[in-house]
């Protein structure tokens, strides 16, 4: 890994992903292998090591890509408040001084549908975007026309991203085209607002439903994938993200349209965001190492990255708490 990932992250300036009309040989001919998958994820943390100034320059490229969350069911406006500034500012301003990146924010911050004017309004001014969980999040399983009414009044009330979840049983039930029309639904509802669609993975029975999936998604419009909702059992993993990234890449090479990737769920340590932006920097290469084509969904990953730098600076760990997110 190189230290120069500290550069400004480039802006949504892609063209985005229009979608392709569905092509079920290519998606149904997706495969995944994987005791391979499962060898190759295994290795990653122990060939890939960075150290010092290195370490601390990816950690502050990892801070950059965070969509910093919000989804509980005991959220206020003044907890979304306090995260927005959180996200302005995501590390103490001394530190950011002395590591040489007095303006870093956070990639973006993600909240339910009814803290989204709060949100505007905190991060007014701050090119900071707010995303919105929409379609009946976390499951999904509302009427696909209040799920599409849901998006249109996310966008209305500020929203410049949209994550929606997708019908797992039509993965699971294997009715694709039904899929590809929800996501194409989807997809048009949030004009443009980018959207990201969640797969929920951990609830789709396999790594091969979860590379056909992904690709469905992308043949429908989808600007990003993203792993899950991060209330499954099961979220974020290596060979999970191992599989969408790849679909990523083929969908690229065979298009030549730029789609983005989001693990979220169980990403807590600054070791761990690591691993993955390394995966990332393998399979698809350096462009994907900016907020328009990379986000972490995550809460507490901040403050672990948080302890790290200070470390990096000071030599001494400092307690948890005092780096508490809102």
């Amino acid at each position: 890994m190189d230290s120069d990932t500290t550069q400004t992250a480039h802006p949504h300036s892609l063209p985005r992903n229009p979608g392709i009309a569905l092509d079920l040989d290519w998606a149904l001919g997706m495969q995944a292998n994987t005791s391979a998958i499962e060898r190759r994820c295994a290795s990653l943390p122990g060939r890939r090591s960075v150290k010092k100034d290195y370490q601390a320059a990816w950690l502050l490229k990892a801070i950059s890509l965070i969509d910093l969350t919000t989804l509980s069911g005991d959220d206020t406006e003044a907890r979304v408040r306090r995260l927005c500034a959180k996200a302005r500012q995501p590390v103490r301003a001394d530190l950011l001084d002395r590591l040489g990146l007095p303006d870093l924010t956070t990639g973006a911050v993600c909240v339910y549908h009814d803290m989204i004017p709060a949100a505007v309004k905190a991060l007014h001014g701050s090119n900071i975007p707010v995303a919105a969980v929409s379609t009946g999040f976390p499951a999904g399983l509302s009427p696909l026309h209040l799920r599409v009414e849901e998006i249109c009044e996310s966008v209305r009330a500020g929203a410049a991203e949209i994550d929606i979840v997708i019908s797992r049983r039509l993965v699971l039930e294997g009715k694709w085209q039904d899929l590809y029309d929800e996501m194409k639904a989807f997809r048009e509802a949030c004009g443009d607002a980018h959207v990201k669609a969640i797969l929920a993975t951990g609830e789709l029975g396999s790594l091969r439903n979860v590379a056909r999936t992904s690709m469905i998604c992308m043949m429908a419009g989808a600007d990003f994938i993203k792993t899950s909702t991060g209330k499954e059992s099961v979220n974020a993993t290596l060979p999970v993200s191992l599989v969408m990234i790849r679909a990523i890449r083929d969908y690229h090479a065979r298009t030549g349209f730029y789609v983005g990737y989001k693990p979220a769920g169980g990403i807590s340590k600054a070791k761990d965001a690591l691993v993955y932006l390394s995966l990332i920097k393998e399979e698809l290469g350096d462009r994907w190492l900016h907020p328009d084509l990379f986000r972490f969904g995550a809460s507490s990953l901040l403050g672990d990255i948080e302890r790290q730098l200070e470390h990096h600076l000071t030599g001494a760990y400092s307690a948890g708490h005092r780096h508490a997110l809102a």
